[in-house]
Parts: C-alpha cells; structure tokens; sequence
C-alpha cells in the first residue's frame, strides 16, 4: 500500500473511533510508525488530511450504495441493505465526528453535505419512484419531500442533543425511524417484504449474538 494510502486508512480508522479533534497528526505518525514530517509530504495540515478522509469515506459510499442497487431484489430489501450499511458504520463510529467536523473542518462539512443532498438524495428518490411503479409504495407519495424527509431523518441519528450516546443506542433508534418510514410509505403489497425482511433481519441478529 502507498504511504499516502496507509496514511489516509490510519487516519480514518482513528477518526471514526475518537473523533477528529481528539486526534493529533502525532497520533497517526505514533500508530504508522512514521514521522510527522513524512505525513505532511502528502497533507500540507490535519485539515488537508481530513478532507482527503471524507473524499475516501464519499468515494466508499457511492460504490456501496450502486452495490445494493445491484444485488437487492427490489427497492425495500434496498433499504434494508442500506440501513445494514449505516448501522455497521454506527458500531464503529464515534458520534462526535460530525460536530468535530462542523466546527472545526467546515470544507469537508460542506463537502459530506453537498454528497448527501446529491448523490444520496438521488439515490433516494430514485427508491421511492421505483418502489411505487412497482405498486410497493403508495401511489400518492411526494418523493421529492419523502427523500429529504429520509436523508434529514437518518443524519438527525448523528444530533447529540437529540440522541446523546449515552441515552441511546443509535442502531436501535436508526432501525424505529426506518420502520415507521416504512409503515408508512408501504401498500400492502409492499408490507408483506416489510414482515419479510424484518424476519430476516431479526434471524440474522439471532444467529449473529450466539
């Protein structure tokens, strides 16, 4: 792997675990047994390396999403794919990330955003409109409201005034708003994937904890 590579994985995998302000460029050169100065051959400062982060994690999340477009079997299991998606992330995830972002890295803040109300809001919409020529969503449905409606629904998770982590369990809270979105977006024909892909999520959890 490339240094600029190794560099840019380091940085990520500790990022996501302590968040972006508590780790220092002394911390990833510690963990890559590499000096400072070698880290900043490839990133002038810790912004320069945070942006090329959330370039890698933007770049991760286009190619999963066009993954579960496909391989899912119709726009509900694509949901399901994709909330499995976020709540792997969420395991390993320190919440704090997206403040440390905000506040102190508002390029690559700005940069997230415009992916999410983009290509993430595209793929959204994209969901909705073949879920309701299929007859799996409700005739009657706005999907331009609904995406922007789900895209702020799901990034709420990451509000800590809202869902502080030590009062929530974020998985448990990203999986009520997806079946509420669900319940009530769905026909009926629609439901009968909604019970069948929840069973099977729930015998996967099953065999997952024993």
């Amino acid at each position: 792997m490339e240094p600029q590579d190794r560099i840019l994985q380091k940085a990520h995998e500790l990022f996501l675990r302590y968040g972006i302000r508590s780790v220092s460029m002394d911390e990833i050169a510690s963990q890559l047994g590499m000096s400072k100065k070698t880290i900043y051959q490839f990133f002038t400062d810790k912004d320069a390396l945070v942006h090329g982060v959330i370039d890698t994690e933007i770049n991760c999340s286009k190619d999963e999403c066009m993954s579960h477009k496909e391989r899912c079997e119709n726009p509900v299991h694509e949901i399901y794919l994709a909330v499995e998606m976020v709540q792997d992330m969420l395991r390993v995830m320190n919440p704090s990330i997206i403040y440390d972002m905000q506040k102190y890295h508002p390029g690559a803040f700005k940069k997230m955003r415009d992916h999410q109300e983009t290509f993430l809001y595209g793929i959204i919409k994209q969901n909705l409109e073949e879920g309701k020529a299929l007859g799996l969503y409700r005739p009657e449905i706005d999907t331009h409201i609904l995406s922007k409606f789900r895209l702020a629904s799901v990034f709420l998770l990451f509000d800590q005034h809202l869902f502080p982590a030590d009062k929530f369990n974020i998985a448990e809270v990203l999986t009520e708003m997806t079946m509420n979105f669900l319940n009530g977006l769905t026909t009926a024909k629609g439901q009968k994937l909604v019970d069948k892909y929840s069973k099977q999520t729930k015998t996967k959890q099953i065999h997952e904890t024993n």
